[in-house]
């Protein structure tokens, strides 16, 4: 039957979908870019759990890092790569199209 809607898990990125990285990507994906602290208060989570889910996304190319300091006080911005952002846009595309179809 052609109609019959892909639900398929195995078409959902495991990599975003977790909640946490979820989350995460969703407030970098609309911030543009956010430190780590404005990230963790806005997902709610603990620095370290916050750290191993950023790491995730950062080793798999999906987020570009950079280190400075503000106030002389170390900061680390995010930001989406070029393959973050095209991840994301399947992500959500997938998500209309599982929402469409059932």
């Amino acid at each position: 039957m052609s109609d019959t809607p892909n639900l398929s898990a195995d078409a959902i990125n495991d990599l975003i979908h977790g909640r946490v990285r979820l989350a995460a990507m969703a407030y970098i994906a609309g911030a543009g870019d956010a430190d780590f602290t404005a990230i963790k208060k806005a997902v709610n989570t603990s620095d370290g759990n916050m750290s191993v889910h950023l790491r995730k996304l950062e080793d798999a190319g999906y987020l570009a890092v950079t280190k400075g300091y503000n106030e002389r006080k170390p900061q680390t911005i995010y930001a989406l790569t070029d393959a973050g952002r095209a991840a994301w846009h399947e992500y959500l595309e997938k998500m209309r199209q599982l929402l469409v179809e059932t």
